[in-house]
C-alpha cells in the first residue's frame, strides 16, 4: 500500500505551485533535463503508447527559431526562460506498439484507423505532458504552459517531414516572483463533479 504524500509536497505539486511569468537566471541543466523524462516517462498512458515527443530549447539560437510562431504576450518570457519544451505526439506512435506493448503484438492494428490514431496520440500526449509538468514540480523547478503560439508554424519549423504536431509549450526553470498573477479561483467539488 502506498500512503498519501505529506502536505509540502502536495503544496509543491498542486495547492501553491503557480504559473511562472518570469525567470531566475539560474540554469537547468542537461541532467536536470533527463532526470525529469526519466520521471515523466512512467506516467500511464493507454496501451503503453507513450506518443509524446519532447523537444527541450536550451539555447538562444533554438529559442530564436522558435520566437516567430509565438504570440506578443509569451515571446518575451519564452525567450528569457532557461528552457522551453515543445510537447508534441506522434501521429505514427503505433509504430512502437510491438516494442512498448508487447504482450500482445497485434495491438498495433488497434490503430489502423488515422482518426483513432489521431485521437489516441492527442489525448495520450497531453497525459504526458502534465506529467512532464507535474515531474518538473516534483524536481523543484516551476512551469510556465502557454497555447499561445502558431502551431503550424512552429510544426514545420521544428517538425518537417515527420509525422509529429505540438500540442502545447511549456517554459521551464526557476522562477521570479515577479509578474506573477494572484491565484485565481477553481470551481467547487459540486460544480465541476458528481457522485452516482
Amino acid at each position: 500500500m502506498t500512503a498519501p504524500l505529506p502536505d509540502h509536497a502536495l503544496d509543491q505539486l498542486f495547492r501553491a505551485a503557480r504559473t511562472a511569468n518570469a525567470w531566475t537566471p539560474r540554469p537547468v541543466s542537461q541532467a536536470v533535463l533527463r532526470d525529469l523524462y526519466e520521471l515523466a516517462k512512467w506516467g500511464p498512458t493507454s496501451a503503453n503508447v507513450c506518443p509524446a515527443r519532447f523537444v527541450f530549447l536550451t539555447t538562444p539560437q533554438a529559442k530564436a527559431r522558435l520566437s516567430p510562431h509565438l504570440s506578443s504576450a509569451n515571446r518575451a518570457k519564452t525567450l528569457d526562460a532557461p528552457v522551453t519544451a515543445i510537447i508534441a505526439y506522434d501521429l505514427d506512435f503505433a509504430e512502437r506498439t510491438p516494442e512498448l506493448f508487447p504482450h500482445n503484438p497485434g495491438a498495433k492494428a488497434w490503430f489502423a484507423d488515422p482518426e483513432v490514431a489521431a485521437v489516441t496520440a492527442i489525448r495520450n500526449g497531453t497525459l504526458q505532458g502534465a506529467y512532464l509538468m507535474l515531474a518538473a514540480r516534483a524536481l523543484g523547478l516551476d512551469c510556465g504552459p502557454m497555447s499561445g503560439f502558431d502551431h503550424a508554424a512552429v510544426d514545420a519549423e521544428f517538425f518537417a517531414g515527420r509525422r509529429l504536431a505540438t500540442n502545447f509549450i511549456c517554459n521551464l526553470g526557476y522562477a521570479s516572483q515577479a509578474d506573477l498573477f494572484p491565484r485565481l479561483p477553481r470551481l467547487a467539488f459540486d460544480d465541476a463533479c458528481e457522485l452516482l
